[in-house]
């Protein structure tokens, strides 16, 4: 009985020592099979990163060919635009020298023609000074002129109907119509030689200057046996004056003008008896000869 049952003792310590044997050898399994894995997470973590890197640097290599085409492509233009640019510079070129040369051709007479045109000059110069010391000179004595018939006019009659001033190169005198005429006639009143007496003393006094006497209405409508409307009326006027300048006081008709202006080239509005009556006037125009003018702006002269 004792051999068997060492027999079993020994079988059951063999069985158990074998059971411990297998059981330290699966738990090192376990753990090489645990690392195992975590080494293979681990290469396919490292494995999507080389992925996502060489992605990237395909992307990377893609973009540098793009802008190095671009910017080859953008150098080649800048390289057909720098060679326009030189043919153009060229042909500029090309043209100043034609114009160089035709400037050499023709310095001799340019020269010759600054020497002509120095010596115009010059005269023109001579010849605007004299324009201006003749202007100068007639500005004078038109103002002389004004103030002599300013005196010789203030004597008796009230200065309110006449009126006296310059305008550029002539002398003007506004004579209201109850100085000379009775109203809607053209015969000249008795007080009427007073006046144009005195005016005829200085047209005589110069001789240089011509005369025209204009004659001018209101608006006022007139149709009679002897006057059609104010043209006539106002034409019928200056012959008047003009007849009396020159049978009167011996003025020469040469001098003589005579005009009629009508209604129109009023000095202010017809709606009153005032205006009216500042627009019935004769106007007595002293200005030089026309042939004096001709002189003036004449070179030669």
């Amino acid at each position: 009985m004792k051999t068997p049952s060492k027999f079993l003792f020994f079988i059951a310590v063999a069985i158990f020592m074998s059971s411990c044997v297998a059981k330290k050898k699966y738990a090192g399994l376990q753990q090489q099979l645990e690392k195992s894995q975590a080494d293979l997470v681990k290469c396919g973590d490292q494995v999507q990163d080389f992925k996502d890197r060489l992605a990237k640097a395909e992307q990377e290599r893609e973009s540098l060919r793009t802008a190095t085409t671009n910017d080859i492509q953008q150098r080649d233009s800048q390289i057909k635009d720098l060679r326009d640019q030189i043919n153009d510079l060229k042909s500029l070129r090309d043209k100043q020298m034609e114009q160089v040369g035709n400037l050499t051709v023709l310095s001799k007479a340019a020269n010759d023609n600054i020497d002509k045109t120095l010596a115009q000059l010059e005269k023109k110069d001579k010849y605007i000074n004299r324009l201006q010391a003749a202007r100068t000179k007639a500005d004078s004595i038109n103002l002389a002129l004004a103030v002599n018939l300013t005196r010789v006019l203030s004597a008796g009659i009230d200065e309110k109907d006449v009126d006296i001033k310059v305008d550029k190169t002539v002398v003007m005198v506004n004579i209201s119509d109850k100085m000379l005429f009775s109203s809607g006639s053209y015969k000249l009143s008795s007080r009427a030689n007073e006046v144009l007496g005195k005016i005829a003393q200085i047209i005589q006094s110069r001789p240089d200057l011509e005369v025209m006497i204009e004659g001018y209405t209101d608006n006022v409508s007139i149709n009679t046996e002897c006057i059609s409307d104010n043209w006539d009326l106002s034409t019928k006027r200056a012959t008047s004056v003009v007849r009396a300048l020159q049978g009167n006081f011996k003025i020469d008709p040469n001098r003589l003008i005579a005009a009629g202006r009508g209604e129109f080239n009023v000095l202010t509005s017809n709606d009153t008896p005032e205006g009216r009556a500042t627009n019935r006037r004769t106007r007595i125009i002293l200005m030089p000869k026309l042939d004096q003018f001709y002189d003036l702006l004449n070179p030669d002269k």
